[in-house]
């Protein structure tokens, strides 16, 4: 059975998308932006992302992928949140992913404009629902 919380919140999965980028740096822009997501009015739920598919061997529940962050997001919050993400990531490359009421939608952004771009094109898509 669906929670009806489920249908008022959007997941955005997020993290850097540098190939040449090591695990320990994701991890740190990913410790670093944890707490202040958990901190924030637009956010519901924020922790880093689980691996849902882990390795043979993997210890269950433990399982998480490196420099991704998972937040549940308010839908009449989404605006609020891609601010504050946008002003976080400039001039980095971000991939997002975010599900919503059966629907997913992946973006890249390798620019503060490129991210300025996607999110114009999230806000239209989610437009008819007041973001």
């Amino acid at each position: 059975m669906t929670d009806s919380s489920d249908l008022s919140n959007v997941e955005i999965t997020f993290g850097l998308a540098d190939p040449e980028l090591e695990d320990d740096q994701s991890l740190k822009f990913a410790k670093k932006l944890l707490p202040e997501l958990r901190q924030l009015d637009e956010v519901e739920k924020a922790d880093r992302t689980e691996d849902v598919d882990p390795e043979m061997g993997a210890k269950m529940g433990l399982a998480t992928i490196v420099g991704l962050l998972t937040s549940h997001v308010n839908i009449l919050n989404l605006k609020g949140f891609l601010g504050w993400l946008s002003d976080r990531v400039p001039d980095k490359p971000i991939k997002i992913k975010m599900k919503y009421a059966g629907n997913e939608v992946e973006i890249e952004a390798k620019s503060s404009e490129e991210l300025k771009k996607a999110i114009q094109s999230i806000k239209e898509l989610f437009g008819e629902i007041n973001v």
